[in-house]
């Protein structure tokens, strides 16, 4: 139930024509994941509403699976909790009313609770910034109840022993009675001692006693094996011998706290010997007797390191989210500019000859390369759909080493080694040369003084055993090798290399989005990407693709290609709430021979729609106001005119047509687009009319 409600309600998980299934599965891995934990794990937005929880929350918490669901109030679980006595007896409203200004004035917090059932439950909050915060609640029941059974036992062997010796000092019995007495209490106490001291083994805790100048006297199994040692060899040991002096200065001003009779709470994380990092939430009690005074500190741990990993892949899942959501955002808003750019520069360049040129031809060579730098940030967030075709691999290679010859150094050299039969992929043709050039580039990069790239490819099989550890399904693929002879990686920075903004290029020479976007179109398309580097030797990358069978050849068409067919006086309506980009459509229409209506909203399409009887052919954004935007306008063309054709715009990243069922096969044409473009699109959407007809 968990997995199904985060799915439908997670945006960026919307299957987008079947490819999107890899990201399914791992965001299923996660979700399972934080299934297995033992703690409780519940994410609230800012408003605050439940985002995100585990089962753990439901089997802690004692919540009906009612009331736990994705947008769920934060008041809700309050009240509910207020209702049930979780909170004590008094004014519900006025219980509800304190915890809700608490949560809204949300600061990091650590407590405990103990419920009605009796079960202790331990408390903390992490703010995300900007955007809400996670609860984690773990069970420490079983925890306080050693605790407690430890000074119950302590305080009654004491009593014992103080009544049994009043009782031998006020005895007349002889020295060897009093004597064999003393003698059994004493093994009955070392029993006890023995049994303590197996509890304190026992338990998943870390526990120790330090002595007023920080050297350890006691520390069970637990908490010596986190330093890699036995319970013999930490005793004896200094604080700041155990710990290493990084951490050490960590912990050192919580201990200084607990000197002045405090009980401190902190976290701190170390560097085990296997060179892991291991996260612990330490509580610091000083050991104050009334005849000695400070004695010591007694410290109890917690292993954290899987719940801080836990917490970490959940904040870089939702800031991914994030990431992707804003560039889908904002994909519309840069497309429509770049269609008034791109279509105002084309015509400007048909209108003017010569020198003019040398000034329009980059300037709309630039303008494209925005438009494909937007499809490949929406392919990297998975927010645009791929194109993949079967494409024969060795002849994009061979087909880019020209274009690699002039982009790369003279100083690098540049060998491809090919397949002496066309090998084919499934995948999208220019997003494979994106990928390729940026990898070529990078190698380039880490050659400043020269050197060699090498670009191979094969065919590879890839079995159910390997299939596992790679993360794709067995079956035969496509391996592309590329190969640079420079400077290498640094091994602490290669896990980080795919992140999005992360790289190893000085400020200012790289954006760090190269590699995440090889990574996520990769990814997308079926494959999987690894990096081997050696500093001063040199760096492989490795990447497989689908590989399928060659094309079946394209039926020739019965119409010629033309870039400037006419319109033939066709009677179009255009609807656009752009002024600009209308306009910019608008003269492309004109100039292929199409007389045109143009209007600003839906409102006011269904209005021509509904008086005009001489439109031949509808074109409309996809997203316009008042509530009618390009799908509802096809509707209702369907409605008033069944056979009228109907073109749809779109500069979203990933746009469908929703509705009437007969026709959930309207052609969207994608901006930016110029007039070559859109007659095309045309062309198209009149040859498929005449073949229905």
């Amino acid at each position: 139930m968990l997995r199904k409600t985060n799915r439908e309600n997670s945006p960026t998980m919307a299957p987008q024509n079947g490819v999107a299934s890899e990201e399914l599965r791992r965001y299923d891995l996660l979700v399972a994941g934080l299934d297995l934990l033992n703690e409780a794990v519940a994410v609230f937005d800012a408003a605050p509403k439940l985002v995100a929880w585990n089962k753990a929350m439901l089997r802690l918490l004692d919540f009906p699976e009612s009331l736990v669901r994705v947008g769920a109030p934060f008041e809700d679980f309050v009240r509910f909790n207020a209702e049930r006595g979780e909170y004590g007896t008094g004014d519900m409203e006025k219980l509800v009313a304190e915890r809700m200004a608490s949560v809204r004035a949300f600061e990091p917090h650590h407590a405990e609770r103990t419920r009605p059932n009796g079960k202790v439950l331990s408390i903390r909050g992490v703010p995300i910034p900007n955007l809400g915060f996670v609860s984690l609640w773990t069970d420490v029941t079983e925890q306080r109840h050693y605790e407690r059974v430890i000074e119950e036992q302590n305080a009654a062997l004491e009593a014992r022993v103080r009544a049994r010796t009043a009782e031998l000092e006020q005895s007349n019995a002889s020295l060897a009675e009093a004597n064999a007495e003393i003698d059994q209490i004493a093994g009955a106490l070392r029993k006890s001692e023995e049994r303590l001291r197996l509890i304190l083994d026992s338990i998943p805790a870390l526990v120790a006693h330090v002595d007023a100048g920080e050297r350890y006297r006691y520390a069970n199994r637990g908490y010596a094996s986190w330093f890699g040692l036995t319970k013999e060899e930490i005793v004896g040991r200094s604080v700041a011998e155990v710990f290493g002096p990084e951490a050490y200065s960590v912990v050192r001003p919580h201990l200084h706290e607990a000197l002045k009779g405090e009980r401190v709470s902190y976290e701190y994380a170390r560097c085990n010997a296997e060179g892991r990092t291991v996260h612990a939430r330490s509580v610091v009690v000083p050991d104050v007797s009334l005849e000695g005074g400070f004695q010591g500190y007694f410290v109890l741990s917690v292993d954290i390191t899987e719940q801080k990993a836990s917490q970490a892949a959940l904040i870089q899942a939702q800031k991914m989210e994030a990431v992707g959501q804003l560039t889908g955002g904002l994909a519309h808003d840069f497309n429509n500019l770049l269609t008034i750019i791109i279509g105002n520069l084309a015509a400007l360049k048909e209108k003017q000859a010569g020198s003019a040129n040398e000034y329009l031809d980059p300037a709309l060579h630039a303008a494209r390369r925005g438009a494909e730098l937007i499809r490949r940030l929406l392919t990297f967030s998975r927010r645009q759909t791929l194109e993949p075709s079967a494409v024969d691999v060795g002849a994009v290679v061979g087909n880019m080493v020209q274009l690699l010859s002039r982009s790369i150094a003279e100083s690098v050299s540049v060998t491809t080694e090919l397949p002496e039969t066309a090998l084919y992929a499934m995948v999208d043709p220019h997003q494979l040369e994106n990928a390729l050039v940026n990898l070529a580039i990078n190698a380039r990069d880490a050659m400043p003084g020269g050197g060699a790239l090498s670009i191979r490819v094969s065919e590879r099989r890839i079995s159910p055993a390997i299939a596992r550890l790679v993360e794709v399904p067995p079956g035969t693929y496509v391996q592309f090798d590329v190969t640079d002879t420079g400077s290498g990686i640094d091994p602490a920075l290669l896990p980080r290399v795919f992140e999005p903004f992360f790289t190893t290029k000085p400020f200012g020479a790289g954006s760090g989005l190269g590699l995440s976007m090889v990574y996520g179109f990769i990814r997308q398309s079926g494959g999987n990407i690894r990096i081997l580097s050696t500093q001063g030797k040199g760096t492989n990358v490795r990447f497989v693709l689908p590989r399928c069978e060659a094309p079946k050849p394209a039926a020739t068409s019965g119409h010629p290609a033309s870039d400037e067919r006419s319109g033939k006086g066709k009677l179009v309506l255009l609807a656009e709430d752009e002024p600009e980009v209308r306009r910019v459509v608008r003269l492309q229409l004109a100039e292929l021979g199409y007389p045109v209506l143009e209007v600003a909203s839906g409102i006011e399409a269904r209005q021509m729609l509904e008086q005009v009887g001489d439109i031949t052919l509808l074109i409309s954004d996809m997203v316009m106001p008042g509530g009618i935007g390009g799908s509802e306008l096809a509707e209702i063309a369907a409605q008033l005119r069944p056979d009228l054709p109907v073109l749809l715009m779109t500069g979203y990243a990933s746009a469908t047509v929703t509705g009437d069922k007969t026709r959930l096969d309207i052609p969207v044409l994608r901006k930016p687009f110029d007039r070559q473009t859109l007659s095309a699109a045309l062309e198209h959407l009149e040859s498929k009319l005449e073949n229905d007809t």
